[in-house]
């Protein structure tokens, strides 16, 4: 039997009230993930913080595009600092330096989700434009042009100062030399939750910087796995990751009762059955929250 269909045969089996009885989403999200083989961390909280799952949160994985949040956060704050402006304008040139030797390399289109950027070079964008691409539509090269920018110390600072350490940004993207010597970004769910917990209850940055961040990644272009787990027009703010076996997404899902959701995959080569499986998680953290109002 396919796993999607021993999992929606699970799904369609009667559940026990979930009121009063924590253990039972932990039993049902466990059962899906023993049924894909792939290695999953799963965390999910309440925005109330009344209740949560953590299922091998602490786990390090290769965080993918999901490290373009705390780049994200790192912008917002300097912008509040007054050390820049979301409107100043950044020259666009594709040459990059590898953390190992300050060897120079560039981005391949190819490789990349966006190709605005590319278009751009030897012109300029602004960091506002470049931030826009970087979340919805996780643009490398926005990322590494906004990294290269902020400074990555200053945003692995940020990462500390929030509690999520979790969270490892050693460098910008496709950095093949700093890859082969295995110098890569990484993260945790337990990391990914504090940063969107901080979003979601105005804590990153500010209030107002923290909501125009939301806005940005209830943007996403890339919905098909959280989103695709929650009913029709369920508003998310999330940012999703991938690369070789391995499909991240982390967000805020705005129900009736908002929460934070993070499911992070690993060992999966398609992403036509890595994302059904993260659908299908959401799907029951969903069902599940709402019935605990």
């Amino acid at each position: 039997m396919s796993f999607l269909l021993s999992a929606a045969l699970f799904l369609a089996m009667p559940q026990p009230a979930v009121a009063g009885q924590p253990s039972t989403l932990d039993a049902e999200i466990r059962a899906i993930i023993a049924g894909s083989g792939a290695e999953v961390a799963v965390a999910f909280r309440t925005v109330d913080g009344r209740d949560e799952l953590l299922i091998d949160p602490d786990k390090v994985f290769h965080a993918a595009s999901t490290m373009k949040v705390p780049v994200m956060i790192e912008l917002f704050r300097q912008a509040g600092k007054g050390a820049l402006s979301l409107e100043e304008n950044l020259p666009i040139r594709n040459r990059f330096k590898s953390i190992v030797d300050g060897s120079p390399y560039k981005l391949s289109e190819g490789d990349d989700s966006d190709k605005e950027i590319y278009a751009a070079v030897g012109k300029s964008l602004t960091l506002r434009q470049l931030c826009e691409a970087m979340i919805t539509v996780s643009s490398n090269f926005a990322t590494n042009l906004l990294i290269e920018r902020l400074g990555v110390e200053k945003i692995r600072n940020t990462v500390t100062r929030l509690g999520a350490d979790g969270m490892q940004v050693l460098r910008g993207v496709e950095d093949q030399k700093a890859f082969d010597k295995g110098l890569n970004n990484s993260t945790t769910a337990r990391a990914l939750l504090v940063l969107f917990q901080k979003l979601a209850t105005g804590q990153a940055v500010t209030a107002t910087s923290d909501a125009a961040m939301i806005d940005i990644l209830k943007r996403q272009k890339f919905n098909e796995a959280i989103p695709a787990g929650v009913p029709a027009g369920t508003p998310v703010a999330h940012k999703t990751g991938n690369i070789t076996r391995i499909h991240h997404d982390a967000g805020i899902v705005y129900a009736p009762r908002p929460y934070v959701l993070v499911i992070l995959v690993r060992g999966i080569p398609d992403q036509k059955v890595s994302a059904p499986l993260m659908s299908t998680i959401s799907a029951a953290v969903y069902q599940h929250s709402q019935a605990l109002r």
